[in-house]
């Protein structure tokens, strides 16, 4: 469930259009006005405001945004104004150049998007930056984390919820007896990872804990320690059966540590407020005893810290 409030009496994309230039306009920057308008759009109208935008006043909303804000106000400000496509090809893009966090965000994108949506990010990132993301992610990985991370992002998964158990069986078998050997690469795991529908891969692990005893993600904590592989590959498997909670992992690390993570708070609340915000709060309240809202304002401040209030859905607006 999302956390987004829209009103039900929306103004037009030129009047958005307007005010907006309105709040660039004279002594300072008005961000209250800004974060009023854009945190209470949906994405459609958001891109229909830059639109209009752009025909009124021959400038790109973005560049106008990038000019007047900063630090990470700007940086989610303007996250939440690209179009979801946009967005993740951005996001996998500036991934591709950092090795030590690229492989959980390259996961998270292919893995927690349905199949529309990461074809869509797939074909912005074509637009964008002139070359494919399976290309970047190849060129700039290695290994493992190359044949499990090109598979991810070239997926197009069934989206459905049939299911065929005698498979599920005998993939819960084949994925036992390569954790058992620690093969965790094998081609075979990342070929039903990669290109089974999420309702086939619940299944297969409903099965995989029936039969063998224990959870997928427990067989795979040995040696986990600071095999980077295996937690890639435990991530993937949390946001292909319960992406709600890796999100509230990533979370509890970007607000709980000495010195917040802005860059990962940033991301999830920009890219999970239209879709389900509202169960990775919840879940993250069940499993630290305090709302995400509470966590994220005793970590944040000014503009930055009204945006992301807003978009929980626990401003005044």
């Amino acid at each position: 469930m999302a956390t987004l409030k829209v009103s039900s009496s929306v103004p037009s994309p030129s009047e958005d259009a307007e005010q907006l230039k309105t709040a660039f306009e004279g002594w300072g920057t008005n961000e209250d006005l800004i974060i009023s308008i854009l945190a209470h759009r949906s994405a459609e109208q958001r891109t229909l405001i830059r639109q209009t935008y752009h025909e009124v006043f021959g400038e790109d909303l973005l560049k106008s945004l990038d000019k007047e804000l900063s630090s990470d106000f700007e940086r989610a400000i303007l996250l939440w104004t690209l179009e979801p496509g946009e967005r993740d090809a951005l996001l996998a893009n500036e991934a591709t150049k950092r090795w030590t966090s690229s492989n959980q965000v390259l996961m998270e994108v292919a893995c927690t998007r349905t199949s529309t949506q990461l074809l869509h990010a797939r074909q912005a990132y074509h637009a964008r930056f002139k070359k494919s993301i399976e290309e970047d992610v190849a060129h700039h990985t290695t290994g493992d984390f190359r044949k499990l991370l090109v598979s991810l992002v070239s997926s197009y998964r069934y989206e459905g919820d049939e299911v065929n158990m005698t498979l599920a069986k005998q993939e819960a078998k084949l994925i036992h007896e390569r954790i058992k050997d620690k093969h965790y690469s094998d081609e075979e795991v990342i070929r039903i990872l990669s290109t089974r529908s999420k309702a086939q891969i619940n299944a297969t692990f409903n099965r995989y804990q029936d039969d063998h005893g224990e959870e997928i993600l427990k067989s795979l904590e040995e040696g986990y320690g600071d095999d980077k592989f295996l937690e890639l590959l435990r991530s993937t498997i949390q946001c292909l059966t319960r992406p709600e909670l890796y999100f509230v992992d990533v979370l509890r690390s970007a607000i709980n540590k000495i010195g917040t993570n802005e860059g990962a708070l940033t991301r999830i609340v920009t890219t999970r407020a239209e879709i389900d915000l509202k169960v990775i709060g919840e879940e993250y309240q069940r499993r630290n005893s305090i709302p995400l809202e509470k966590a994220i304002t005793k970590d944040t401040r000014g503009d930055y810290e009204k945006m992301l209030v807003a978009l929980l859905g626990e401003d005044d607006a």
